[in-house]
């Protein structure tokens, strides 16, 4: 049966319920309490958000297809999906994949296939860290999907060709959200700041605009460690004489605290923060090599994985231009895994900057991707009879070895001999560095071959 409620207002159930509510909302942190409620107060992601962009046209048309928010944290994406959710017709489901399973999936997969029937509405289901679903709980999406009665908004902080399955992808508009601009954090303060209803608008505050600026600059662009900053400092700073609380520079230090650098092991952070790395070494920049460095140093990179990136940049990229580059590399590498860190930095640095600062040459590495290439996709190559092994007894009867010259024995060691049946070209030495030597030494051994 149906509860009947008083005349004089509403259930003592609901009462208490709303109440509820009300109190949970003033205990929730200021970031929480300062989202916007339509994408008229929406702050950033410009790029996918405004006037004739696709995601505005479909949010305010109702039209909206099945789509995927990736960005690092505090960029608005759970905001998005909020937004949306107060703007659609459709109705909202809300699941957050760390502590949801496939029951709690199928019982919202199951009523929106009945709504959707009985009501002819379509259901929008929210999932939140949707990284955190394996495949074969992704997999429980596809049907949905495909009949078209469910409509997915998945938000991650990985990417998401990374961390999501094929299907899903395909089935999914994906927008990638971008870390909030100094400016755009700054304003989001001071609304903060003003706002009586759901922000510190009724807290006597006088806040530095020295303190709003750092706040906005150390944040990395996350809104919501910004926010949870200026309320904790807030609160806990006691009133002056004046009777007012003073949000300085001081305040605004205290509140924030180490930033969580956006760097997964497993993830696009991880791998192209190690490639800019690579690429500033390559590119001969040291300051860059030392930024990239400091980053994953500051992350908790394993300092063996940037040995291992080092010594291959100095293999690659250094080569014979400084053969020396990959002896500091090596060296790097077997200190820093006995000596560990915050001292394996030192080791790692100098290594890094010594092959950034090297002259480069690839002639190495691209003489063995030809050489491989020729292996893969073309006939291979017998080895001669005369640089077959000989040491085993009856190798002089099968001819192994027969007519091979000792290059020792041969004025400057060096003697004219084929040591592949084909004439190919693989290793072809540069102007730089060492190289230019080596390169040089070559040519001198066969302009002595043509005069003798």
């Amino acid at each position: 049966m149906r509860k009947k409620t008083s005349s004089q207002g509403p259930s003592t159930e609901n009462l208490f319920s709303q109440e509820e509510k009300e109190t949970s909302f003033k205990n929730a942190p200021l970031s929480y309490r300062m989202r916007p409620r339509s994408l008229e107060g929406y702050v950033g992601q410009k790029h996918i958000l405004g006037e004739g962009k696709l995601l505005t046209r479909a949010v305010e048309s109702d039209r909206l297809s099945s789509l995927i928010l990736y960005g690092p944290p505090g960029v608005g994406k759970t905001t998005l999906a909020y937004c949306i959710s107060n703007k659609t017709q459709a109705a909202f489901e809300y699941l957050n994949a760390v502590s949801a399973n496939v029951d709690d999936l199928r019982k919202i997969l199951i009523a929106s296939k009945n709504r959707l029937l009985i009501t002819k509405k379509k259901t929008i289901l929210f999932l939140d860290e949707i990284h955190r679903f394996n495949k074969a709980q992704q997999d429980v999406l596809m049907p949905d999907l495909e009949e078209g009665h469910l409509i997915l908004i998945g938000a991650t902080v990985f990417n998401p060709f990374f961390s999501l399955v094929s299907p899903l992808l395909s089935r999914s508009l994906i927008f990638e959200l971008h870390a909030l601009s100094r400016e755009e954090i700054f304003f989001i303060l001071k609304r903060a700041l003003e706002d009586q209803e759901r922000g510190l608008g009724n807290i006597p505050i006088v806040a530095d605009e020295e303190a709003l600026n750092f706040l906005a600059e150390i944040c990395e662009g996350d809104a919501r460690r910004a926010l949870n900053a200026l309320e904790i400092g807030c609160v806990t700073t006691n009133k002056s004489e004046d009777g007012k609380i003073h949000f300085n520079l001081s305040v605004a230090q205290e509140s924030i605290q180490k930033k969580q650098v956006n760097y997964d092991r497993d993830g696009d952070a991880h791998y192209d923060t190690a490639s800019a790395f690579i690429k500033s070494m390559r590119g001969s920049d040291p300051d860059a090599a030392l930024y990239w460095l400091a980053k994953m140093l500051y992350a908790g990179e394993d300092p063996r994985f940037i040995a291992r990136r080092i010594c291959i940049c100095a293999s690659e990229d250094v080569g014979n231009a400084d053969p020396q580059a990959l002896v500091v590399a090596n060296a790097a590498l077997q200190v820093s895994e006995f000596i560990g860190l915050p001292e394996a930095r030192i080791p790692l640095a100098q290594a890094a900057v010594y092959v950034a600062c090297a002259p480069k040459s690839n002639a190495a590495y691209l003489g063995i991707e030809k050489a491989l290439d020729d292996v893969k996709n073309r006939r291979v190559q017998e080895v001669p009879l005369h640089l077959k092994d000989a040491s085993y007894p009856g190798a002089k009867t099968l001819g192994r070895g027969q007519d091979y010259k000792y290059a020792h024995d041969y004025k400057d060691h060096y003697v004219d001999q084929a040591y592949i049946p084909i004439n190919n070209k693989y290793y072809e030495p540069t102007e730089q560095g060492r190289e230019k030597e080596i390169k040089l030494r070559l040519k001198e051994l066969k302009e002595k071959l043509q005069n003798d």
